[in-house]
């Protein structure tokens, strides 16, 4: 029997399949410093998980409504209002199974046949594959390394086309750690205000910044678009939730119904013990929160300074998330074993295979000569993959 044809375009998430790699290694007993994964290293909470408990020793194991329980919805609002600026009623909060789910239900909900979606390039490698999976196309908008991956509004302007139906804006960014500043977010709201097309601003990141200018999303820039914009967030980054599988979505009654329409069919409600838990670390205190970001700048400090120290790494300095998005182009202009290597994938296979670490390419991010390295990890790891990688750039000659 034949699959699917929309299925044909898509590929496995290349971050999942590191993942894997690596466990397989590591399963047979061979050490492998892993800079892959896309999780805060950091235990949940105890005020989080206790509140888990409590709700299942009380019983709370049954469905919910699709959309999530009202005091969780009315917390998000709050949650919006406090750290955002951002005014929501319960009505217009879906709460799905991650973020991730939540941009897949927009993507089903919002886009039909040959409808364009623009994204910034570097991209969470799952945006244009949700996109093709709900029939739309991906529309890739390059952004500069030397200027820290920014877009650039222009090229924003000659992607725009009477087929756009989305825009994703991802700050800060997985892979590359970009921030976009406020004057940015301005320059793209004017470039689509007079556009009839959504926004979608993944913000799940947002706790996660290593500047003073607090975090902004477009529509603390311009408001007048609340109407056709999809604030995206979740629980798994800034509270070290993310097997806890919470998402949630706020934006006009029109599109959330219609996302809940979506989750309805798909997957019902999400874990009623995950929301529980949620509640508590959207009502509970930010201290957690506070030293997991300490210690993510200490070693983004670390990692960042340590690969600009290395002949064939050049890497900017993220604001934000706790990714390291180097280039790597000097090194594939070299020859390794006698032979140029084809790309940041072959890289990414030596890193593995010769030198034990694992890293994830830059070609799936929409980035060839790049890698991606998470600092999620202990500085005792980081320090030693700085060493293996010097042992690494020392083997390619010229």
């Amino acid at each position: 029997m034949d699959l699917a044809r929309r299925l044909q375009p898509v590929k496995p998430s290349q971050t999942l399949a590191q993942n894997a790699k690596v466990k397989a290694l590591v399963a047979k007993g061979i050490e492998v410093l892993s800079l892959v994964a896309g999780e805060p290293d950091f235990d949940t909470p105890d005020f989080i998980k206790q509140a888990a408990i409590a709700a299942l020793q009380a019983g709370f194991t049954k469905y919910t409504q699709t959309g999530g329980i009202p005091e969780l919805r009315a917390a998000i609002c709050e949650k919006l209002r406090r750290d955002n600026r951002l005014e929501y009623t319960p009505e217009q909060i879906l709460v799905s199974n991650g973020a991730k789910h939540s941009v897949y239900n927009f993507f089903q909900a919002a886009l039909d046949e040959g409808d364009e979606v623009i994204i910034f390039a570097p991209y969470w490698v799952s945006y244009p594959d949700m996109a093709l999976i709900a029939g739309g196309k991906p529309v890739i908008v390059d952004t500069d390394p030397s200027k820290g991956f920014i877009p650039d509004p222009d090229r924003l302007r000659r992607a725009l086309s009477p087929r756009t139906k989305a825009l994703v804006i991802n700050s800060p960014c997985n892979p590359s750690g970009a921030v976009f500043p406020k004057e940015v977010l301005l320059e793209i709201a004017r470039a689509v205000r007079d556009r009839a097309c959504w926004i979608v601003t993944d913000d799940i990141y947002e706790k996660l910044l290593f500047r003073a200018e607090p975090f902004a999303n477009i529509l603390n820039v311009m408001p007048e678009l609340y109407s056709r914009t999809l604030v995206v967030n979740g629980m798994s980054k800034a509270y070290a939730m993310t097997g806890w599988r919470m998402g949630y979505a706020a934006g006009p009654k029109e599109i959330i119904a219609a996302m809940n329409l979506v989750q309805d069919q798909a997957t019902s409600s999400p874990s009623s013990l995950s929301q529980k838990a949620s509640l508590a670390a959207l009502q509970g205190p930010t201290d957690s929160t506070d030293r997991m970001v300490s210690e993510f700048k200490a070693r983004r400090d670390l990692i960042a300074n340590g690969l600009n120290a290395i002949d064939g790494f050049e890497c900017s300095i993220p604001d934000g998330a706790f990714y390291v998005f180097p280039r790597v182009k000097k090194l594939l202009e070299r020859r390794y074993q006698g032979r140029r290597l084809s790309g940041s994938v072959e890289l990414s296979d030596v890193m593995l295979d010769d030198f034990r670490i694992a890293v994830v390419p830059g070609l799936p991010f929409g980035a060839e000569g790049h890698v991606r390295m998470s600092f999620a990890t202990s500085r005792q790891v980081i320090e030693k993959s700085l060493a293996r990688l010097h042992e690494l750039a020392a083997s390619f000659k010229a």
